[in-house]
């Protein structure tokens, strides 16, 4: 149990303040770097940024479902998809700084209540986990869509990473009703929206 906590304690510190790595390609790392006024820079930084803090929530939720889980096939699916969400962690953190923006000075907060929810799901037992883990993604795509429309055209470099996420978002939905995901009540997918909307809200400005 003890070796268990430092572990979990470890990834938590990685993934808060440690670079996170990318085995592929920055999507979009070929592109120059587009011409952007200071307010389309502003406003792609703030996205980013949301996108950043949407990652470090994925991280925890994927973290609190597999210390939950019994199922080991289940667990080794949960950690795999968690590899693809740290991928995307090192590209918003990366287009951060190169828009000269910041992370969310509210991440550890989001962590913690991110990590609290995945514990929480995962003790419903694995379909109501996996329903939990779908809808949350399926939610993350359509948020991913209002970012591509909000962009500023000509910064490809970030459309590349929000589309490139965006799929793979769609891929983890795929997955977890492949392997018994239950669909939510409907209270439970509005109460998960009415959650993402003060997060997006609060991390576009902290």
């Amino acid at each position: 149990m003890a070796d268990q906590l430092v572990i979990e304690f470890d990834k938590a510190l990685r993934t808060l303040f440690a670079p996170a790595p990318t085995t592929r390609e920055v999507p979009g790392s070929k592109h120059p770097e587009a011409e952007l006024s200071d307010d389309e820079r502003t406003h792609a930084s703030a996205l980013m940024r949301i996108n950043h803090v949407g990652e470090v929530c994925a991280q925890a939720l994927y973290q609190g479902q597999a210390i939950a889980c019994q199922n080991p096939d289940l667990r080794l699916a949960l950690q795999q998809a968690a590899s693809e969400e740290t991928e995307h962690l090192a590209w918003t953190e990366r287009r951060l700084v190169e828009l000269r923006g910041r992370k969310s000075l509210l991440n550890p907060l989001w962590y913690l209540g991110a990590l609290a929810i995945g514990i929480g799901a995962g003790k419903l037992g694995d379909p109501w986990s996996l329903g939990f883990l779908a809808e949350t993604e399926r939610q993350v795509e359509a948020h991913l869509d209002t970012h591509l429309s909000d962009l500023p055209g000509q910064d490809v470099k970030s459309r590349a990473i929000v589309e490139q996420m965006r799929s793979d978002e769609a891929s983890h939905a795929a997955t977890a009703v492949r392997l018994g995901a239950r669909e939510l009540p409907t209270a439970a997918r509005m109460t998960m929206r009415l959650a993402s909307r003060i997060m997006t809200r609060t991390a576009y400005y902290l």
